[in-house]
């Protein structure tokens, strides 16, 4: 269990222009080896399959439903459960054979909704990859459109990048950067808890959709959304 500290930047490019920053800590896990610990935790019930079982049997169904057999091994960036509370706009899942090759890579994205869906990428040697947006995720933006993702698997730094683009504009761009801190210590896993990691996260996003709202962006209407692995 790695830490990691990083910047999220949002660049709104349509209808009006805005840019928001704000820090953020992660935590790079092994599904094989989930940390057991009273300050953090990693539920399946705040990822993709049924609550009732391990996140990592909970993957290897739903890549299974895809063609795709049981990976070697799964390294997962999220932030987990503290004090009660979590919240991942965006959950990244590598995906490795038994040699230790790129399988793929999976991205659960998560909205203010309570709503969640994995877009399942295959990046060539730069880590790029395309899929077509199939989720509500801004109140600003319809789910149209096609991301560019670049995900490489973090090493001693951090760096992912989500683009949207619409009617062959760029419509949204999401970059997270930053370091590797090192492992769970008890110091650390005290700092992420009582920094309130989540809770400000979410606030910020919510804050920043605020502001879009008063300046009088539209909203777009949002459609329920079916799970694609079948649980919610």
């Amino acid at each position: 269990m790695i830490l990691y500290t990083a910047t999220l930047t949002h660049v709104r490019h349509r209808a009006l222009y805005r840019r928001f920053t704000h820090r953020v800590r992660l935590w790079l896990v092994d599904l094989d080896d989930l940390p057991v610990s009273r300050l953090v935790s990693f539920r399946a019930a705040d990822h993709l399959g049924a609550p009732d079982r391990p996140i990592r049997a909970n993957l290897t169904a739903w890549l299974a439903t895809r063609g795709i057999p049981a990976p070697g091994r799964v390294l997962m960036l999220a932030a987990p459960r503290s004090l009660g509370y979590v919240f991942n706009p965006l959950t990244v899942y590598w995906c490795e054979d038994a040699a230790g090759a790129p399988m793929c890579v999976v991205a659960e994205v998560h909205n203010t909704y309570g709503e969640r869906h994995c877009y399942l990428l295959r990046p060539d040697e730069r880590w790029q990859a395309a899929a077509d947006k199939a989720f509500y995720v801004s109140p600003f933006l319809d789910v149209s459109g096609r991301y560019r993702m670049r995900l490489p698997s973090p090493d001693a730094r951090l760096s992912l990048t989500i683009a949207l683009r619409q009617d062959d504009e760029p419509a949204f761009t999401a970059t997270l950067t930053g370091r590797r801190v090192g492992p769970a210590t008890a110091a650390r896993l005290l700092g992420y808890t009582f920094s309130l990691v989540p809770q400000r996260v979410r606030f910020l996003i919510q804050r920043h959709g605020v502001a879009l709202w008063l300046r009088r962006l539209p909203v777009v209407p949002r459609a329920p959304h079916v799970p694609q692995e079948g649980v919610q």
